[in-house]
């Protein structure tokens, strides 16, 4: 298995589709004045963490971006699954939206582009 070294970056983007009679509770969770689990990202070395939401037809999805600049990837995702406020936090998210096809959660996208600059 890969460690990553401190000078390395991985970048994730996700997408999901969110419950259409769920946006304005999802938009109300997610405003700035709300803290949530922000501080938990970045103890799991989780930056620039931004979720972006499109509507298609009458469809809404969100896409959501971060970056990990951590060494270990695989256990600091376990490390935030066990966390509780992480837990409680999903509870309540976890049934505003809808997997795609085929997934559980959030689909992982596979990254074609990057420009550093």
């Amino acid at each position: 298995m890969h460690q990553q070294s401190k000078n390395d970056v991985k970048r994730i983007g996700m997408v999901i589709k969110l419950r259409p009679e769920c946006l304005d509770q999802y938009l109300a969770l997610h405003d700035d004045s709300n803290a949530g689990v922000r501080d938990l990202l970045a103890k799991y070395h989780m930056k620039n963490f931004s979720i972006f939401l499109h509507q298609i037809g009458n469809d809404w999805f969100e896409f959501g971006y971060y970056e990990y600049d951590g060494t270990d990837f695989l256990a600091d995702m376990a490390a935030l699954e066990k966390e509780p406020r992480n837990q409680y936090w999903l509870e309540i998210c976890n049934p505003m939206q809808i997997p795609l096809e085929g997934e559980s959660g959030w689909a992982t996208m596979k990254q074609v582009y990057f420009n550093e600059g």
